[in-house]
This record gives C-alpha cells, structure tokens and sequence, in this order.
C-alpha cells in the first residue's frame, strides 16, 4: 500500500461513520466496497452513498456493495456497533482478507484483542474517530459536526502500513494522526466516553443538564475513569476530561443515549462493562461506575 496509489478498502457497517468514510474514499479515488445486509447493498450499488456535511459539502459517491468480502483489500474498516461486531465478522473470512489492514472504529477497548485472533495481529489497527454522523435511511448520510479527526494506532502494525493509510485518509477529508501508543490512544477515547455515555443514558439527559443537575456524579466518575486509564497506560489528568465537557454544546447526547431512545442494543458491555474489568484488573475501585452499570443493565440493558 502506498497513500499514491489508489486504494482497494472495504467498509465493514456503512452506517453513520463507515457510510461518510466510504462516500469520502470513494470520492478520494478509490474503490470502496461497502459490506451490509443484502437490502442495503442492494440500495447502495444502485445509487451510491449520498452525504451532507457543512464541512465536506453534499454529494453522491458511487460505491460497490456485497453482503461478504470476496476478494483481497488494502484495508477493511469496521465500523459497526460493537453489540453486532460478532455476528458481522462473518462478512469478512480471514482466508479473504489475507494481508489487508483491519481497522475497527469502535467503542471500548477490548475488540483489538478480539481482532487479532481473528486476523493477522501485525494487521490490526485500531483508530478512533471525532465526528457525529448519521445514517438517516440507507445510503444517506449526515454529518453534523464542523470537524472529523481520526486518531490511528496499532502497536504490532508496521509503521509504514500506518503512515500510508493515514495518508490515505487525511487526503480524504478527515484530520488524520497516526500515535505510537496503542493503549494510550484506546484509553485517552475510552476515559472521556465512559462518563459521557453512562450518565447521559442512565438520566435520559444531554450533556448539558448532567454536567450541571449531576455534576458531583460527574467529577466522581471522570476520577474514577481516569484512575483506571492512568492503570492502564491511558491520559491521567481528569481536569482534561472536564473541560472538554464543560466546551460540549449543553444539547450534546452520547450515542448510547441515542441509543436507548430508539431501542436499539446499547454498547453497554463493551464501554461501562470494559471499564469495570479493567478496574478489577488493577485493582482501582469505581464505586460510582459500578452502581451506573448496575442500574443500566438492571433497566433492561
């Protein structure tokens, strides 16, 4: 792979992010081929993936779509939620994707783990995304957000893989830095998303009204989540974590709200539940984060 060359990628969940990565590559001048249900690669060979972002304009890219990966690609980025990451490996054989890079934008930091026993563990490189996009029907795609920065890692993966990949994206569109330390990077996404997606699902409210009616809850969970990344090799600092908060739009939700108000499975387990085993591994209490998983999944969740 070389970031001149124009590229082979599979889009594994062209849903909210994987759709607005795909219509960006393809664009790009690469060959995209989005991985879904058959109805939706149906919709998505015949017209495309049609984006509006004020950031990145309105347009249509064409896009090829199969319900499996059939051949070799550069790089197959995973962007499905992580509650349907198990079922949807399915679509992409490891005997198929052979060389490939595998690029898992998820919540949580378990699944690089899961990742690389699937597939080649020099070839799996996890990356975090800041953007809110949506997927509003199949094939269309709203970006709300005024930036999308891309945060590219994988301690095992050949520098060079990494570079030229980063490349490819951030001539895309989005911001793209490739960081040394994989942990570091999962836990630096990881501690500021726990708190976030915890609270604002467990009190149905935007960020807005928990950083001011919760806001001991809040300062109390930011230590406990940052005491547990500094454990594990993440950002230690929790006033870092509060001022990003407190510069959050007050109508801000989390996806795991976002979620909960449409019924859909929430990532639960791979965000609140993670966060608990890593605590228990290193012996950090987390007293308030073991009470809000508790509600949540006594909920239904």
């Amino acid at each position: 792979m070389t970031a001149n060359d124009g590229l082979t990628v599979a889009i594994l969940g062209p849903g909210g992010i994987g759709g607005l990565l795909a219509a960006l590559l393809s664009r790009s001048g690469h060959r995209v081929i989005c991985l879904a249900g058959d109805e939706t690669a149906k919709t998505l060979s015949a017209k495309g993936i049609h984006v509006r972002s004020g950031l990145f304009g309105d347009f249509t890219a064409p896009v090829e779509a199969d319900t499996e990966l059939r051949e070799p690609v550069d790089a197959c980025l995973i962007a499905v939620k992580a509650t349907a990451l198990d079922a949807s490996l399915t679509r992409v054989p490891p005997a198929v994707l052979g060389d490939g890079l595998v690029v898992p934008f998820l919540n949580g930091v378990e699944h690089p783990e899961l990742l690389r026993a699937r597939y080649r563990a020099d070839r799996v490189a996890p990356a975090a995304i800041r953007a809110e996009s949506t997927r509003v029907a199949p094939g269309e795609i709203e970006h709300g957000t005024p930036f999308a920065e891309i945060d590219l890692t994988g301690d095992p993966v050949p520098d060079d893989r990494l570079a030229a990949l980063a490349q490819v994206l951030d001539a895309a569109g989005p911001t793209t830095r490739v960081h040394a330390d994989e942990a570091a990077t999962l836990w630096s996404k990881m501690s500021l998303l726990a708190p976030f997606a915890l609270l604002t699902t467990r009190y149905a409210l935007p960020i807005g009204d928990v950083r001011t009616g919760h806001r001991e809850e809040l300062l109390a969970l930011v230590d406990e989540s940052t005491a547990v990344s500094a454990a594990c090799g993440g950002p230690s600092d929790p006033s870092m974590a509060i001022a990003r908060y407190d510069a959050f739009p007050a109508t801000t939700k989390s996806s795991m709200q976002r979620d909960a108000e449409a019924g859909r499975p929430l990532e639960l387990d791979a965000i609140g539940g993670a966060l608990l085993r890593a605590a228990d591994r290193h012996g950090v209490p987390v007293p308030v984060a073991t009470r809000l998983v508790g509600e949540l999944r006594a909920a239904g969740h």
